[in-house]
């Protein structure tokens, strides 16, 4: 009672429900203006109203007159937009831009608790709005050209047909008109026929007024491609939201995901949502490439293809794994894209220094990097297979740096081409050496060999006098497996076992040592072997390493393979599963890695092409390339002369490619 006679009546309104406009009705929100202008004092030329869609688009007119109104730009805009010869049908009768087009968009799905009210002698009428909209700017003028040149084709294809359901035509909204529409906003009569509604007693018109909170809606809505507000962006599925905000933010924290998302939100459910959209960077969540330019979409500034994009960024993106820093011109001179596709790229995950280059935006987070190592991992597992591909597609060299997971390593400064130059030249003479010995020794297996007459398994050195039990046991260790290109060579493996262990008395040649099948780990190591060359055939180890890490990729956090497969051992499993190493006699100046080099083959599979296949890969284990009437004779002398063409069709479908007339073991053409 106190309240109330500290707040007073101080009048009574009458207040009318007017429903003529009510299925009618739209707010539309314009961008905002300097003060001085204001939307009455631009006339409003035409309208073009899709009821259905909810969707509003307005011309209105631009003073040309205006001191801040260039006319060389609008002149360029008309002729762009209708060319030289201008008719009844351009854009711009004028050549001039003389009107801008503005498109809406729908603010929210729910309008029930929103009305527009008019306040008339003493009166208040109030209309229920249908719908709120937002107009914004459209450059669709832009691409008149195209879309009237695709209209006619599709007339001329589709006869008066394709006039049956055609739009509204655009009327202009006259000022008389615009005044006699404003009277229904105003309730018609005054005998309250219309205001039953408002016949209520006060608990049912206060419950009509603030209505008990409910979700507004019961099906979730599509996913718009607009920014959305918080609470509308929370009615729908957990992916859709993740989707969205990465789609916006294109960079973020997981801490920053979680907190937008609510604290109701289960961050092992974001977690698996994120990484179908996103990738790691230094430990934060960078959108993917395909997730901003989607199949069959193309650059806005060049007009290259969204594939071509999606590398190109991918290549950035990679670039920021490996360091802070990137460099504009390098990556432009890589992906051989324009300058304004790689601005874009580079905007969206960092920001420019002068006399340094593009530093990564976000500072490095260590925090989720220790949180989450099953996630780290897996995403380097992810970027190993994306640099192959990159590597591939662009020619790179590799680095002599060793790779890490993402986020392993600190800030790397810049390299300057000179020192890039000397690292190249280094690794170059190591290669050669590396080659020159490895050939040699080659040449001295080959002479001694008398294993499997034309498939020759390679045998590990002796180790040399002197060394001692220690140095022996310690290259006998199981190390993890090395995923970056050419690391095999590296990590002390000769044909995929380590140096020394024939020695040790230890079969290699399809048995591996006593007990290392028992474990869950190898079980499910050999499943995937088995399944990979049952549809493979032939592999290099380079690719199979590929093939594996996309397999771990693919695999939930926490797996068992996560636990670190050294070369070793996947070597033994490989030559355990019915497989055996071909010993192919590449070029001595051959490009191929060492990893490219080791050559895997299913020997025995059970079926009736297992003869076929093993006389083939006996062929390729003398000749590096062969034509295909050598193989269909030796084939015709070794399985019979009812060989039919199918049959040996499909045994260089499984095995080789042909590539400039001659026939390559998968893996080992160096194009």
């Amino acid at each position: 009672m106190a309240n109330e006679e500290d707040d007073p009546v101080v009048q009574e309104i009458d207040v009318y429900l007017a429903k003529s406009l009510a299925e009618k009705l739209y707010l539309f929100q314009y961008p905002v203006r300097p003060a001085s202008m204001t939307y009455d004092d631009i006339p409003h030329l035409s309208a073009k109203i899709k009821p259905k869609q909810q969707k509003v688009e307005l011309e209105m007119a631009i003073d040309t007159l205006n001191p801040n109104y260039c006319r060389s730009k609008g002149e360029q805009i008309a002729l762009n937009v209708d060319g030289a010869c201008a008719d009844e049908t351009s854009t711009y009768s004028s050549k001039l831009m003389d009107k801008q087009t503005f498109c809406s968009s729908q603010t929210t799905s729910n309008t029930s608790r929103y009305a527009a009210a008019l306040y008339r002698q003493g009166e208040l009428h109030l209309t229920p709005l249908h719908g709120i909209l937002q107009l914004r700017p459209s450059f669709s003028y832009l691409d008149k050209a195209d879309a009237k040149h695709r209209e006619r084709e599709a007339a001329n294809e589709a006869g008066d047909s394709s006039q049956d359901e055609a739009e509204e035509d655009v009327k202009q909204i006259t000022d008389s008109r615009s005044e006699h529409e404003r009277q229904y906003l105003l309730c018609q009569g005054s005998s309250g026929v219309e205001n039953t509604e408002l016949v209520k007693s006060p608990s049912e018109y206060l419950m009509m007024l603030m209505p008990p909170s409910q979700e507004e809606e019961k099906d979730k809505p599509v996913a718009p491609s607009n920014v959305l507000s918080m609470a509308q962006l929370r009615t729908l599925p957990l992916a859709d939201q993740i989707k969205i905000l990465m789609k916006n933010v294109k960079v973020m924290p997981f801490a920053n995901l979680m907190s937008l998302l609510g604290p109701s939100v289960d961050s092992v459910a974001v977690l698996r949502g994120i990484q179908k959209v996103a990738m790691l960077v230094q430990g934060n969540w960078v959108v993917k490439s395909d997730i901003l330019y989607p199949k069959d979409s193309s650059s806005p500034h060049s007009g290259v293809p969204a594939e071509v994009l999606c590398r190109g960024r991918d290549f950035v993106m990679w670039k920021f794994t490996q360091s802070r820093w990137v460099v504009r011109k390098e990556v432009a001179a890589v992906t051989k894209l324009c300058t304004e596709d790689v601005k874009d790229f580079l905007e969206h995950m960092a920001i420019v220094r002068i006399n340094k280059g593009w530093e990564f935006i976000l500072p490095y987070d260590g925090e989720f990097i220790k949180k989450h190592p099953d996630v780290v991992q897996r995403q380097h597992m992810l970027w190993t297979g994306i640099q192959a591909k990159l590597e591939k597609v662009y020619n790179l060299v590799k680095e002599a740096m060793p790779k890490k997971p993402d986020g392993q390593s600190g800030p790397v400064g810049l390299v300057s081409g000179d020192q890039r130059v000397q690292v190249a030249k280094r690794q170059a003479q190591q290669n050669h050496a590396l080659l020159e010995r490895e050939l040699q020794r080659r040449k001295e297996q080959l002479q001694a060999s008398a294993v499997l007459p034309g498939v020759r398994i390679k045998e590990e050195p002796m180790s040399e006098e002197g060394e001692d039990e220690e140095e022996r046991e310690a290259e006998d260790e199981e190390e993890p497996m090395d995923t970056s290109p050419g690391g095999g060579l590296h990590g002390g493996l000769a044909n995929g076992l380590p140096a020394g262990r024939a020695a040790g008395g230890d079969s290699f040649n399809g048995h591996p040592p006593s007990g290392s099948a028992s474990t869950p780990v190898a079980r499910e190591l050999r499943a995937f072997v088995q399944a990979t060359f049952q549809k493979q055939f032939v592999l290099t180890l380079s690719e199979l390493k590929r093939l594996f890490n996309l397999h771990l990729a693919s695999l939930p956090p926490g797996h068992m393979l996560f636990s670190g497969i050294s070369d070793r051992m996947l070597q033994d499993t490989v030559l355990a599963a019915g497989c055996k190493q071909i010993l192919v006699p590449f070029p001595p100046q051959t490009a191929a890695s060492p990893d490219e080099q080791k050559v895997f083959a299913l020997w025995e599979s059970g079926d009736i092409s297992d003869q076929h296949r093993q006389v083939l890969l006996e062929i390729f284990s003398k000749n590096y390339r062969v034509r295909r009437n050598m193989i269909q004779a030796r084939l015709t002398q070794e399985c019979g002369e009812d060989l039919s063409k199918q049959e040996v069709d499909k045994v260089l479908k499984d095995c080789c490619v042909s590539y400039g007339g001659m026939w390559y073991l998968k893996g080992t053409v160096q194009s």
